[in-house]
C-alpha cells in the first residue's frame, strides 16, 4: 500500500479517537459544590450578642457658670471621692464681683446707720413739738428704704459668693472618671460637660439585639454573660430595661442587663458576650440567602439524598429579617436545603456534598 495513504489513515483514526474522548468528557457535567443544611424545627433557640460592661449610674458634670478652665485635676480612669475637686475655672472675675458686693453692703450699712439716726432724732423732735409729722414720716421712709437696701446688698453678696464657689467643680459621689470632655484653657458654657463620673458598684451588660429578638424578650429575662478575653469568667444577669423603640439606623434595640455579683474582672468598658435561651417560634429558621424568588413564588432548593440532585419547593414565610427567615409550611423536618448560590442552580442539577453528609 502506498505509504502516504497509510499515514493519512492513521492520522484520521487518531483524530476520530480524540474527538470521541472530548465528546465523552463533555457529556459528564461537573458537580456543583454548594452549602446546605439539614432543617429541624426548634423548640428553643440560644442567641449570643456582643456588648460592653457599663455603669447603671453615670453623671455628666459641668460648671454652672461661664469661664475658662485653668486646671483639670482628673483623667480618665481616676477614682474620686465625694467632694474631690475635678476642675477649676479662672476665678478673677467672680472674686471681683464678691469684692464689689462687699462694698455695696458696706455702703448700705452706712446709709442704714444714718437713716436710723435721722429717724431717732425726728422722733425726739416730734415728741417735743419741734418737728411735724410729715418730717418724721419722711425719716421713717428713708430708714425703711435703708433696711431694704441692706437686704438687697446681702443677697447680692451671697449670690456673688455662690457663683465664686461654682468656679470649682467637685464630685458629688464616689466613682470613677469615664470620660473627659474639656481641657485647660478651654472656655466652657454653663452646663457643658467637662468630665463624666460613673458609680462602679452597680454594673450592667449593655447589648444591642435585633428588633425581632427584642420584641420577644421579657423583663427579668435571664442572660449568661462571659468575658470575650476570657470566656471562662462568667456571670448571670437579668434584663432591667429594653428600649421601647428600635434604632432607626441599625433596627436594633438596646437591652440593659443587671449583673448578679460580677467578678472584679468585669471592669467598666470590658467587652462581653451575652447569651440568652428563648422559646422558638413555630416554623423552621433558615438563612435569608436560602430563598429563591421566582415568578411571584417563594422557593427553596431541596436536595434528593438518593440522586444528590436539587429541586424547588414552595414554602410559606412566617417572618423574616435581614439575616434569617422562618418557614411556616412547605418543608419537612430532616430535609436538606441549599443555603447559598440558589440563583445559579437548575432543576435536576447534581450537586457536590461532602461525604458522610447524609449519614
Amino acid at each position: 500500500m502506498n505509504p502516504i495513504l497509510i499515514s493519512l489513515t492513521v492520522l484520521g483514526s487518531a483524530a476520530l479517537l480524540s474527538g470521541c474522548k472530548e465528546e465523552h468528557h463533555a457529556e459528564v457535567p461537573a458537580l456543583r459544590p454548594v452549602l446546605s443544611v439539614v432543617v429541624t424545627p426548634q423548640t428553643a433557640r440560644t442567641l449570643g450578642f456582643a456588648g460592653t460592661v457599663e455603669p447603671r449610674y453615670k453623671s455628666d458634670i459641668g460648671f454652672q457658670v461661664l469661664g475658662r478652665i485653668v486646671s483639670r485635676d482628673v483623667n480618665v480612669g481616676d477614682a474620686v471621692k465625694k467632694g474631690d475637686r475635678l476642675a477649676r475655672l479662672d476665678p478673677v472675675a467672680y472674686e471681683l464681683a464678691v469684692r464689689s458686693a462687699h462694698a455695696d453692703l458696706a455702703s448700705a450699712s452706712a446709709r442704714l446707720e444714718n437713716a436710723a439716726a435721722t429717724e431717732a432724732r425726728q422722733r425726739k423732735l416730734l415728741s417735743q413739738d419741734i418737728s411735724n409729722q410729715a418730717q418724721f414720716d419722711a425719716a421713717t421712709q428713708v430708714h425703711e428704704s435703708a433696711l431694704a437696701g441692706i437686704t438687697r446688698a446681702t443677697a447680692e453678696l451671697e449670690k456673688a459668693e455662690e457663683q465664686l464657689s461654682y468656679t470649682e467643680l467637685h464630685a458629688d459621689f464616689d466613682g470613677v472618671v469615664t470620660t473627659v470632655a474639656a481641657e485647660p484653657g478651654q472656655v466652657v458654657q454653663p452646663g457643658q460637660t467637662v468630665v463624666s463620673v460613673a458609680r462602679p458598684e452597680i454594673r450592667e451588660a449593655v447589648v444591642d439585639v435585633p428588633e425581632s429578638v427584642g420584641r420577644d424578650l421579657k423583663p427579668q429575662a435571664r442572660f449568661d454573660i462571659a468575658l470575650q478575653v476570657d470566656p471562662s469568667v462568667r456571670a448571670a444577669g437579668s434584663v432591667r430595661e429594653i428600649a421601647p423603640q428600635a434604632d432607626p439606623a441599625t433596627r436594633t434595640r438596646r437591652v440593659r442587663i443587671t449583673l448578679d455579683s460580677p467578678a472584679k474582672s468585669f471592669r467598666l468598658g470590658t467587652t462581653i458576650t451575652a447569651t440568652v435561651t428563648t422559646p422558638a417560634s413555630p416554623g423552621i429558621e433558615l438563612p435569608a440567602t436560602a430563598l429563591l424568588e421566582l415568578d411571584g413564588k417563594t422557593l427553596v432548593w431541596v436536595v434528593d439524598p438518593a440522586t444528590r440532585s436539587v429541586s424547588t419547593q414552595d414554602v410559606t414565610i412566617a417572618a423574616r429579617d435581614r439575616s434569617f427567615v422562618r418557614i411556616l409550611d412547605g418543608l419537612a423536618a430532616g430535609s436538606r436545603v441549599v443555603v447559598a448560590g440558589v440563583n445559579s442552580l437548575t432543576p435536576g442539577q447534581t450537586i457536590k456534598i461532602p461525604d458522610g453528609a447524609f449519614q
